[in-house]
């Protein structure tokens, strides 16, 4: 029985990827070391220096098998090679000893790795190098650096690039989405309440931290999987409710070509908060709110704020005019829509954070069908709450 907890241990998949993933991540190793040696070869030519290092193929398994992890991103990778390789030469010149020459070109490549946060575990296989390998590679001197472990770090980095996102349709560098991210988050920053309720990025943060291990994941995508895990929990408590079910269906829409006044005569008589403006096809391109109607509004001016909004408003009897005459010259263009097959909680962080109202739902063709307000979210939740309790209840008196 003892041996079962080890057993367990060797079966352990280190690598979460299913089976494609695994086949694609094995031919770009293939293809990279592949392409690597032979431009290096091409471009050194008959010269007895060595066309590859063979810390590059423990590089090619993080850069195409775990491309997200901190250790894979373009600095460390570049970093840590070069350093190391500096390193090592240096090692291998001035100590004699080999012993104390591996040991002190691999210690002192993971110091300078870690000073200046460039972790790249293989190369420290690039540090003890110029020292097992004796003259083959001492001959060479500190063009060691340059050919040919700058020659192989400068292709590996493109092709990891070019594969990765281009090839695979992976997102990296990672640092690329994070920047990505952020400014996402900043554009949202006017509608986030001040204080989140839950985990933010900065709690995460601060837990990578403090970890007593490496967690070889960023902050964002640690985030982004919790978030994820949370959706499949809500998701599974609540059940199976999408957008279709709690979407008013009968939406009173404009064109891009209606007029001002026409607009607002409807916002007025039908007295709604905000209408979604379509094509000829039904086709969501904008949405009109109040705000829209006021932003191009002088409010300093000494005119009372009634007789401007009337100037606004109505249609202009010349054939030129300065100011809005269609919906589709104040109208917000940029606007947020869901398929109506989304369950409701992709509903609840573009409401509860991002200050989104209302989503207008679309259906496969991305025509408009309804809108979700933050009235219907809120009586879904409540319902689903209430019938919980309900079902729960009997099964408590039955215990007591």
């Amino acid at each position: 029985m003892k041996l079962l907890p080890l057993l367990q241990a060797f079966t352990v998949d280190p690598v979460k990827l299913n089976i494609k993933a695994k086949v694609l991540s094995l031919l770009a190793c293939f293809c990279a070391i592949f392409f690597i040696a032979l431009i290096t070869q091409a471009v050194i030519g008959a010269s007895d220096s060595p066309i590859i290092v063979a810390s590059m193929g423990a590089s090619a398994v993080i850069l195409f098998f775990i491309p997200n992890s901190p250790l894979a991103q373009p600095w460390p990778f570049v970093g840590g090679q070069l350093c190391s390789a500096f390193i090592g030469m240096s090692c291998a010149l001035n100590i004699q000893e080999t012993a104390s020459s591996a040991a002190v070109a691999a210690g002192a490549s993971v110091l300078v790795m870690l000073v200046l946060r460039c972790l790249h575990p293989p190369a420290t296989a690039t540090a003890l190098a110029p020292v097992m390998a004796g003259d083959s590679i001492t001959s060479l001197g500190y063009s060691f650096m340059l050919v040919p472990v700058g020659i192989n770090v400068g292709l590996m980095i493109i092709l990891s690039i070019i594969i990765n996102r281009w090839v695979l349709n992976r997102n990296y560098p990672s640092a690329l989405t994070t920047i990505k991210e952020t400014e996402t988050n900043q554009r949202h920053s006017t509608t986030v309440a001040s204080h989140n309720i839950g985990i933010t990025s900065q709690d995460i943060e601060q837990a990578l931290k403090s970890s007593k291990s490496l967690i070889d994941v960023t902050t964002a995508q640690l985030s982004q999987l919790l978030s994820n895990a949370e959706m499949n929990t809500f998701k599974r408590v609540r059940g199976d409710i999408c957008c279709a079910d709690i979407m008013v269906r009968d939406i009173i829409t404009v064109e891009y070509g209606t007029e001002v006044e026409d607009a607002w005569q409807l916002i007025q008589t039908k007295k709604l908060k905000v209408i979604p403006v379509v094509d000829n096809a039904k086709r969501v391109i904008g949405i009109i709110t109040w705000h829209d109607f006021f932003k191009h509004i002088n409010l300093n001016a000494y005119d009372s704020l009634q007789d401007q909004f009337r100037r606004f408003i109505r249609r202009t009897a010349k054939i030129e005019t300065k100011k809005p005459e269609a919906v589709g010259h104040i109208m917000t263009p940029f606007v947020v829509t869901l398929p109506e097959t989304t369950h409701i909680v992709e509903l609840i962080p573009l409401m509860s954070l991002q200050g989104h109202r209302q989503i207008p739902i679309i259906n496969e063709e991305h025509r408009l069908v309804g809108m979700v307000y933050q009235a219907n979210l809120v009586a879904a939740l409540y319902n689903q709450s209430l019938a919980q309790a309900k079902l729960l209840q009997p099964n408590i008196m039955a215990r007591k």
